[in-house]
Parts: structure tokens; C-alpha cells; sequence
């Protein structure tokens, strides 16, 4: 576990937010979240990357309490302290979320990720009390995941910048789709309090990396995170035709995703109402992604269903044209 002091410097590059592989007959298949976290160390150790295990993308609102905790153990005990993890600890309510936080911090993770409350949206107050509560119970790093894309709510400027105070509130996983609200929020809270992570991405860090932006989170590194992190390093140099050179040729997997979204939808979504009619078959998608490469990507949980095998077939060689698989 690393002090606290460190663990700020430690707030930039590329965070990969893990999938969770799951068996043919739903179960979690733990020695899979080994085997594909061990597989990322030997590629990112003594790099900037940081695991974020159980946000989203690991579908950890589907999960049981003990999957989840036994899901952070294993990635803590594989990284075995060789770069940080950032354990997905959020719940519906305070108190819950604060559970399983401790349990973060108890099996050695750096610090948790923490998503907006969900279901029942608070006030300002109300919001301010939760992260200040939930931080004030660890004596790790939060990263706030302000994501009103699975929340319906979003922390503004002024309000992060007040959390921002709180000594090991380090890091935002800012996930707003304006570049503009980017902008703003990376202007009103001091980066040596907080770091203002990207959050969709790739393609929307190539927009933010100019305003100062120091890293951003990422499925697309489960299965290339050399990729990933190439366009980390050149916008650290500062060659930003070059980050858009690379962020483009994920197009044809980002034109892969909306076809599937069309294959399977209309996605159920409300836009404007915290809903995004972009839908959420990125995961089946990465999943089947990190199965073609060698991985352990396994099945989705329901109610997300994953690719069919034409769809497979399609991914398979988009991935091949792309030389990210043989």
C-alpha cells in the first residue's frame, strides 16, 4: 500500500477499468481474473497504469459482496504491489459503500473507485456528506467516478472543488461528454489537490490531453494496452497529430461496437434523463475481444448479452486487420 503522497504523483497515464471474466455457467471465474491481471503486469510493470478492477465495466452491480471482495483480493495479491489498484467499492448508500471500502483497504488495495450514488440522486449536501464520510473512513485514495451517465447526477466544478480539500480525495474519473465541462472542471479544481482524470476514454482524452488532461480510463487496455498507452506517451510529448493518428485507428472497432448496438437493440435508454442511447455492448464486445487475443474475457451477466457468432467472426477480423491478433 502506498503513502499517500506517492500515491497523487502516481494519478496519471492509463487506467484500465478490468472486465470480470464470467464461466459459460455464469460463475465467476476468478482464476481468470488472475490470469488476465497477470498478463497486464508483465506488459505495464514500471509504467504509468493503474488497475481499477470492479467499475462498470466489471459489472460489479451484478455481483454478490463476496465476488466483488474476492475479486480485489486477487487482483491486489497479483499485482503484489507492482503498480496501483484502484478497487470499484461503490454501492447505493453511504453506509454500505463504506463496508466495502475498508474492505479495500484491509486486503491492500492503494485506493477505491467510487461511483456516484445511484437510485435515489442527492442534494449538493447530500452528495458532499457521502464522499467526505466515505473518505474519512479509509486511510486510502478515492477517486470519484462522476459518470452521469449510470447515476442521473454530476458533481460540478465548485462542489469537486470543495471535495478536492478532503486530504485523500485525490483523483476524478471525469466522465461528462462535453469537452467544455472538461475544461471547466480541470480549471476550478487545483491539480495538486486532484488529479481530473479522462474517463470515456481514448477518443476523448485525444480532446482533453491539450488542456492538460493526465491520463485517462479505458477497456480498450484489457486487450491492448500497449495501444493504450502509446497514445498516453505521445501526448506527453506533446505530438498530438500523432495522438489523433492513433486514437483513429480504433475506428473500425469503435464502427464495430455501434454495429452491435444496432444488431441488439434499440438500446432502452432515456438520453437526458442519465440514460445514453449508446448502450452498453462495449463490454460484450471487449470481452469477446480479450477471448480472440488469448484472454479470459468469458461471458456477460445479465441483463447485458454478448456478440453471437457471426459477430465474432466480423470481430475477430477487424481485430486481425487492426495487428492486434495473428
Amino acid at each position: 500500500m502506498r503513502q499517500l503522497s506517492e500515491l497523487k504523483k502516481a494519478m496519471k497515464g492509463v487506467f484500465v477499468v478490468q472486465t470480470t471474466p464470467f464461466n459459460k455457467d455464469g460463475s465467476l471465474d476468478l482464476e481468470g481474473v488472475r490470469a488476465n491481471t497477470r498478463w497486464l503486469v508483465e506488459r505495464m510493470a514500471g509504467k504509468d497504469f493503474v488497475f481499477v478492477p470492479l467499475g462498470s465495466t466489471g459489472e460489479f452491480y451484478a455481483m454478490s459482496d463476496d465476488e466483488c471482495q474476492a475479486v480485489i483480493k486477487t487482483v491486489v495479491e497479483e499485482v503484489n504491489g507492482r503498480l496501483p489498484v484502484f478497487a470499484g467499492t461503490a454501492r447505493a448508500g453511504t453506509r454500505e459503500t463504506i463496508k466495502m471500502c475498508q474492505y479495500a483497504q484491509a486486503v491492500g488495495a492503494d485506493g477505491v473507485q467510487v461511483v456516484l450514488p445511484y437510485y435515489h440522486i442527492p442534494e449538493e449536501e447530500g452528495m458532499y456528506q457521502h464522499y467526505k464520510q466515505v473518505a474519512e473512513s479509509v486511510n486510502i485514495g478515492v477517486m470519484l467516478y462522476n459518470n452521469p451517465g449510470v447515476s442521473g447526477s454530476w458533481v460540478k466544478p465548485a462542489l469537486m472543488a470543495k471535495l478536492s480539500k478532503i486530504p485523500n480525495f485525490i483523483a476524478v474519473k471525469e466522465s461528462t461528454p462535453s469537452v467544455l465541462s472538461y475544461y471547466w472542471m480541470q480549471k476550478t479544481v487545483d491539480p495538486k489537490d486532484t488529479a481530473i482524470l479522462c474517463g470515456p476514454g481514448e477518443q476523448m482524452f485525444s480532446f482533453e490531453a491539450p488542456h492538460n488532461c493526465p491520463g485517462f480510463v479505458t477497456f480498450i487496455a484489457n486487450f491492448a494496452p500497449e495501444l493504450s498507452y502509446s497514445i498516453y506517451e505521445v501526448a506527453v510529448a506533446g505530438d498530438f497529430n500523432k495522438v489523433t493518428e492513433l486514437v483513429d485507428s480504433l475506428a473500425p472497432f469503435y464502427s464495430f461496437i455501434g454495429n452491435a448496438v444496432e444488431n441488439h437493440g434499440p438500446h432502452t435508454g432515456v438520453p437526458g434523463a442519465g440514460g445514453i442511447s449508446s448502450g452498453y455492448m462495449f463490454i460484450g464486445v471487449v470481452k469477446a475481444a480479450m477471448d480472440i487475443v488469448g484472454l479470459r474475457g468469458g461471458e456477460v451477466r445479465l441483463p447485458l448479452v454478448g456478440l453471437n457468432k457471426e459477430e465474432k467472426a466480423e470481430l475477430s477480423s477487424i481485430l486481425k486487420a487492426m495487428k492486434l491478433v495473428k
